[in-house]
């Protein structure tokens, strides 16, 4: 076995109802003025409200900032770090999608003033410690709380990534009271998400390690068996808490062996059509997975395994996804998503600004393959 390394979170707080525990975590390290970050539907929905509440009960101060958007700006940042600064913050508290944790993490390491944004895009560009940090994801799908990345929006279509062991968090919590009554839509995306994310995981080219595929297979099967349950059965508790595992072990597992085809081609669909993440990796999940096949015969096998009512093979693997997605109510197609057929090379040449992610797949990806694939992906497999 070729050597390698595992990095994760120190600790995982998972309990229903977890982030009523919030004031004691940061009294026990001597915080008392946390910077809360989140968006404007989860306060309008009163998903956070008791959190903040039992916050303010108990801190010296609690400053919220909501103006948290998909696919976070570089302006959004901007924002979130004036109010730190405002505030007179010692801490920072996420509860939210991926894009709040991702702010969140940014902003605790620019509050130090030892960076610029600018000057920590890129892998390990961190050199300075961050403020403590405490992540609470709102949907079981990015495993945001558990990684060591933070995408950015740097431009009208262009992303930039932040990867540096300095963002895991201080505390991740996995609260399930937090997605009750997340809407089918999102559950299903997001679910998706978290399982490409294990299933890139496990076919890495390069970092591939067996920490990783334990928690790949264990996160993969969680997801599986629970997704129907969430999506019939929203207000199951112990189906989200599921959930919410797989997304966290696909979060580890993905951290340290990294994605491949299907995220590099589906962030290109996500910058130029702001389609959800998760959505625009479904909608690539199918054509990609039959790409790999010829590679992945045995660890597609391994996969399929673990999946409810699967035929253990790659075609069963490729078939089972296919049907989730059906049944899903996602679109299916990149044609159904109103992505314009006449865009496709634009998304194949976009796609190669992605090699970071392509090396790890485990097949070549060049430009006339990604077009290809992009038209598979527009066309359907119906």
């Amino acid at each position: 076995m070729d050597g390698f390394s595992f990095q994760s979170v120190k600790t995982t707080l998972v309990q229903s109802g977890a982030v009523l525990q919030l004031p004691d975590l940061l009294s026990e390290r001597g915080l008392s003025r946390p910077l809360f970050v989140t968006d404007a539907m989860l306060i309008e929905l009163g998903v956070v409200s008791p959190a903040i509440d039992h916050l303010r009960r108990s801190c010296d101060s609690v400053t919220v900032y909501d103006g948290i958007e998909p696919d976070p700006s570089e302006r959004v940042v901007g924002d979130c770090l004036s109010a730190y600064r405002a505030g007179d913050c010692d801490c920072v508290i996420a509860i939210g999608g991926g894009s709040s944790m991702d702010v969140a993490k940014v902003v605790s390491v620019l509050s130090n003033n030892q960076h610029s944004l600018s000057e920590i895009y890129g892998v390990g560009m961190v050199s300075s410690p961050r403020k403590p940090l405490f992540l609470a994801p709102t949907t079981a799908g990015t495993g945001s709380e558990v990684t060591p990345v933070a995408i950015i929006t740097t431009g009208e279509t262009t992303k930039a990534g932040v990867s540096s062991p300095v963002l895991l968090p201080d505390v991740a919590i996995l609260d399930a009271a937090l997605t009750i009554g997340l809407p089918a839509s999102i559950t299903a995306m997001t679910g998706i998400d978290a399982m490409v994310h294990a299933i890139e995981a496990y076919t890495s080219k390069i970092k591939k390690n067996p920490i990783s595929d334990m928690l790949a297979l264990r996160a993969l099967k969680l997801l599986s068996e629970n997704i129907r349950t969430v999506l019939t059965s929203p207000q199951d508790t112990d189906a989200r808490e599921a959930m919410l595992l797989g997304s966290m072990f696909a979060g580890q597992a993905f951290a340290n062996a990294p994605v491949g085809a299907v995220h590099a081609l589906a962030y290109p669909v996500g910058g130029h059509y702001h389609i959800p993440h998760g959505l625009s990796n479904s909608l690539m999940l199918p054509t990609v997975l039959n790409f790999n096949a010829e590679a992945c015969l045995e660890l597609y096998a391994e996969l399929a395994a673990v999946l409810p009512g699967a035929e253990a093979s790659a075609l069963g693997l490729i078939d089972w996804f296919k049907e989730l997605i059906s049944q899903s109510g996602l679109p299916a197609t990149l044609a159904q998503a109103n992505i314009p057929e006449s865009d496709l090379p634009m998304l194949a040449s976009d796609a190669m600004f992605q090699q970071r992610l392509l090396i790890n797949n485990p097949r070549a990806v060049d430009e006339e393959t990604a077009l290809q694939l992009y038209r598979e992906a527009w066309q359907g497999w119906a």
